[in-house]
C-alpha cells in the first residue's frame, strides 16, 4: 500500500531487521490546483470498531489515579517507530511533541521513540516487537492486516489523501486525462490517491500509462528525465521545486473527490486487550503533541529537527523542508478534520469509502477488511469542548 517515503526493497529489509534487534530491546495503488478542503462525508456502512475496556480509574484535569498510573507502568517499555525518520509529518511529530515536553512520563508511560519506514512497521507491530507505529495510510494498514495480523488504527490525523501529481507547468498536460499514453515517473510505486485519480479519468493503471522507476528523492533531478509526471507529497516536492524556481502544476486527487488519509498512528488489538489505558494514554499524549504541533508549528520542527540531526540525519532532510512540511500538513490536517470533531478522532465511513474506491481503482484485486482495523480510543481521550482531557498540576 502506501509508501510516504518510498525505500529500495533491500534497504527497506534492513531497516527492518535492525528495528527487530532494537526493539527487543505496500504496493501503492491513485486535479487542478492543491487544495485542501475536508471531502464530503461518506454514506458507507461503518465497520464496527475495536472497542478499549474501561480501566482503573479515568484522567481527569485533576490528576491520573494512582491505579490507573500502576496499570499503566504495567505495559512496561513503549516503542515507538516512526513513518519516516524524525520528520515532522503528521503521525510523527506529535510523538516527538508528546515525548520532549514529558507528556508520555506524566501519563506514567515509558516510551522509546524510533527512527523507522512506514512499511517496514506492519510486521513488527503485529508481533509485538514495537507497540505503536506511524502508517502512510488506512488503505496501507488495512492491506497489512491480513494473515493473523490485527492491526487497528487509534488515531489518524488527514482525512485525505496527502499525495498530488505533479506535471511540468508547459500547457503539455492540462488534465489527468492527458497523461493517456504517457510516461509517469514512480518511487517504489503510485500512491493509491492517484491510481484512483487516474482512474476516474478513465486511465487504467498498466494499460493507458507507463510506469518507470526513477532513482533517488531529488525531484528536480527527476523533472530532467524523459517523464510526463511525478508523484509527490504536497508537503516535500513542491517546496523544493518552488524554491529552486521551477513552474509546475499539482493534479490533487482531493479536489477531484477521492477519498484517502494519512498520518495514522496505529497499534496491535493484543496491545490494547492488555493495556488498556496504556493504549488510550499514548494517544492522550500524542493528541495533547498534536494540539501543540498545531498551535505552535516552529517549536515542533525544531524538535524533530534536533532529532533528526542527533540520529545523524541520513534522509538528509533541512530545517526548510521541515517547515514547509509540517506547515502544508498541519493545514491539510485542521481542514480535513470535519466541522466540530477534534483532530485525530477516526471516521469509519471515510476509511470504508477509501478502501473501496481504491478496490474499484483495481488498486486491490480483493477489497481488504475492515472489520476491527480502528479503534476508536481517540473519541475517548476529548472532552465535551473538543480538547484533550489533560491533568492541569
Amino acid at each position: 500500500m502506501t509508501r510516504p517515503r518510498p525505500l529500495p526493497t533491500a534497504v527497506a529489509l534492513a531497516l527492518a531487521g535492525s528495528l527487530v534487534a532494537a526493539a527487543c530491546g505496500s504496493s501503492s495503488k491513485a486535479g487542478s490546483t492543491t487544495t485542501t478542503a475536508a471531502p464530503a462525508a461518506a454514506t458507507t456502512t461503518a465497520a464496527p470498531a475495536t472497542t478499549v475496556a474501561a480501566g482503573p480509574g479515568q484522567v481527569t484535569t485533576a490528576g491520573i489515579p494512582a491505579e490507573r498510573c500502576a496499570a499503566n507502568k504495567a505495559a512496561g517499555k513503549i516503542t515507538y517507530l516512526s513513518g519516516f525518520d524524525f520528520a515532522a509529518s503528521a503521525s510523527i511529530v506529535e510523538v516527538i511533541v508528546a515525548k520532549q515536553k514529558g507528556y508520555f512520563d506524566k501519563m506514567c508511560l515509558d516510551v522509546d521513540l524510533k527512527p523507522s519506514f512506514s512499511t517496514a512497521n506492519y510486521p513488527l507491530i503485529a508481533s509485538n516487537q514495537a507497540q505503536f507505529a506511524s502508517g502512510g495510510s488506512y488503505s496501507e494498514l488495512a492491506d497489512n492486516s491480513k494473515n493473523g495480523q490485527k492491526l487497528a488504527a487509534v488515531a489518524i490525523d488527514g482525512k485525505t489523501a496527502i499525495n498530488a501529481l505533479l506535471v511540468r507547468d508547459d500547457g503539455k498536460v492540462t488534465t489527468p486525462a492527458d497523461l493517456k499514453g504517457k510516461v509517469i515517473g514512480i518511487k517504489g510505486a503510485m500512491p493509491p490517491a492517484l491510481v484512483a485519480m487516474l482512474f476516474k479519468a478513465g486511465l487504467a493503471e498498466g494499460k493507458d500509462y507507463k510506469e518507470v522507476a526513477l532513482q533517488g528523492f531529488d525531484p528536480k533531478v527527476h523533472l530532467q528525465q524523459p517523464i510526463d509526471a511525478l508523484p509527490v507529497y504536497k508537503s516535500n516536492e513542491p517546496g523544493q521545486l518552488t524554491a529552486a524556481g521551477i513552474a509546475y502544476k499539482l493534479f490533487d486527487p482531493t479536489a477531484d473527490g477521492i477519498p484517502g488519509s494519512f498520518g495514522v498512528i496505529y497499534t496491535s488489538q493484543d496491545f490494547i486487550d492488555k493495556h488498556p489505558t496504556a493504549a488510550e494514554d499514548f494517544v492522550r499524549a500524542s493528541m495533547k503533541g498534536l494540539a501543540d504541533a498545531i498551535a505552535d508549528p516552529d517549536a515542533a520542527v525544531d524538535m524533530a529537527v534536533k532529532l533528526i540531526n542527533a540520529n545523524g540525519n541520513k534522509n538528509y532532510l533541512s530545517i526548510d523542508g521541515e517547515r514547509f512540511r509540517w506547515k502544508i500538513e498541519s493545514k491539510v490536517v485542521t481542514d480535513s478534520t470535519p466541522k466540530g470533531q477534534s483532530v485525530g478522532i477516526i471516521d469509519p465511513a471515510l476509511l470504508r469509502a477509501e478502501v473501496a474506491a481504491y478496490t474499484q481503482a483495481g488498486v486491490f484485486k480483493t477489497e481488504p477488511a475492515t472489520d476491527g482495523t480502528w479503534s476508536d480510543i481517540a473519541k475517548a481521550v476529548y472532552g465535551p469542548d473538543g480538547t484533550v482531557i489533560w491533568p492541569a498540576s
